[in-house]
This record gives C-alpha cells, structure tokens and sequence, in this order.
C-alpha cells in the first residue's frame, strides 16, 4: 500500500476531525473531499487507479490551506481497505467521519446486459460499499458519521437502470440497517441519493438531446453539480446534521421520490 501512496498536502494536521473519502478523486467524490477539507477536515482521498485524479484533487486542497493525503485501495478488497484506515490512523489517529462515494455505473436494458458487467458493478457498489461500511462501523470514533451514495433511480425506475438501480437499492437497506446497529456510540448513518448531476459518470454515453430531457425533469429545470451534493453530505456530516440518522437524503432539485 505505501508505494501507491500519494501525500502533497500536509500531514500531521492541527484540523480537529478526520474524514475517508472514496472515490475522493474525482466527480462528486472529489467535490466531497474538498468540501469537506474547507470545512476543517483533513482529508484521506482514495481511489482506486488514477493516481492523477488524485494527485491533483489533494494539490487542489494544499493549495487552498487544507491537509490532505492520497491511498489507493480497490474498496471491494478487504485488506486494502483495512489497509486503508491503517494509513488513516497512523498518520492523523483515527477517523470521525467516512463518505463512501465509490461506485461503477452500467446502463443496459435487463434483457441485454452482459452478466459479467453485472459482476463487476455490484462487485464495487455492493460488495465494496459493504466493507468500506464494515471497516467504519469498527473504527468510526464515537459522535462520528458514516454516508453511503445511493440514486434517486432506485424511485423514479428509469429505464436501462436495472442493474445500477439495483446495487443502490441494497446500498439503502444497508445503511438503515446499519444506523440501528451502531444505537449507543452517537454515529450517524445515512445516504444521499442524487438525481442527475452533471459529472462524467452521468454524462458519458448520453446525447445532448438525452441530457437536455434529463436536465428539464427536476422542478428546478438543471442538473445537479457536484458542489449541490457535496453541501448535502457535509450537511450530514458536520454538527448541523447531527440529528439526521438512518436516512436516504434524495437530493434531486425536487424529482418524484
């Protein structure tokens, strides 16, 4: 783990709360990990092969005043991720607050999708979202917050979202389990469910014409922003959100639940 690395912000921060971002690199993630570090976090970004991505979002926190480090881990291997709270206390002696914004996408009619694309995606979004999830509710601080990512497709039933919907929909049941299992030690456990949001995730494959159709379905007419999200989950995670536990937080501009 320590040769894939990456630290250009300060350790040893004077920040008073920690936070593990997966899939801090890039898109909402990396929105998050920022938000968060201007918040006085510092913050552990991981990823799970760009090391650019994530080389630039911790710089991009450094060159703001904020403390920073990067570790890989693939968030579906257990070693890794233990592996990865390691580094996190070793280098700032715990952690109070991880986001689990990790996650594959694949769009396919259910008749059509390949079962090994169907491995490969619930793999990081069920699979991984539960041992990032394991590895919080061990080594959380007490008063701290875990939040999950799910979709607010697993309401609205797009089609060609079977598949992604599904993962997200197990993700949901998780964190309300969850939330009831970690009664006594003051942690919050909750997810945000976006609606689309304008990053390359949701852009990639779609027609501008499928984009604009998309953009107009919110009563606020415009897709989401990685920043609309990440003020959700730094929301959830600061003292303001404190009292929100065991919740699906679907922040979609006012889309059908």
């Amino acid at each position: 783990m320590t040769d894939n690395d990456i630290t250009t912000a300060p350790a040893g921060s004077a920040a008073s709360r920690i936070a593990i971002v997966t899939g801090g690199s890039r898109g909402i993630g990396r929105a998050v990990s920022k938000r968060l570090a201007a918040d006085g976090f510092a913050v552990v970004v991981n990823f799970a092969g760009n090391a650019a991505a994530a080389d630039e979002t911790v710089a991009s926190i450094s060159a703001e005043g904020g403390t920073a480090i990067a570790v890989q881990a693939d968030v579906a291997d257990e070693h890794q991720v233990a592996a990865l709270f390691d580094r996190t206390e070793e280098e700032f002696g715990g952690v109070d607050v991880v986001v689990n914004s990790a996650g594959r996408m694949a769009l396919s009619p259910i008749a059509d999708l390949d079962l090994q694309v169907l491995d490969e995606l619930h793999r990081t979004n069920i699979r991984g979202a539960f041992v990032v999830a394991q590895q919080a509710a061990r080594r959380l601080h007490d008063g701290g917050s875990f939040v999950g990512f799910s979709t607010t497709v697993v309401s609205t039933q797009f089609p060609d979202y079977g598949a992604y919907a599904a993962s997200k929909g197990a993700v949901e049941t998780m964190i309300l389990i969850l939330a009831r299992e970690l009664r006594g030690r003051d942690i919050t456990v909750n997810a945000v469910a976006p609606g689309p949001t304008a990053t390359a995730l949701f852009l990639d494959g779609k027609t501008p014409e499928q984009i604009d159709a998309l953009a107009k379905n919110p009563p606020l007419e415009r897709l989401g922003t990685p920043e609309d999200i990440s003020n959700v989950v730094a929301f959830l995670a600061g003292p303001d959100g404190h009292w929100v536990n065991g919740q699906v937080l679907r922040a979609n501009g006012g889309m059908a639940r």
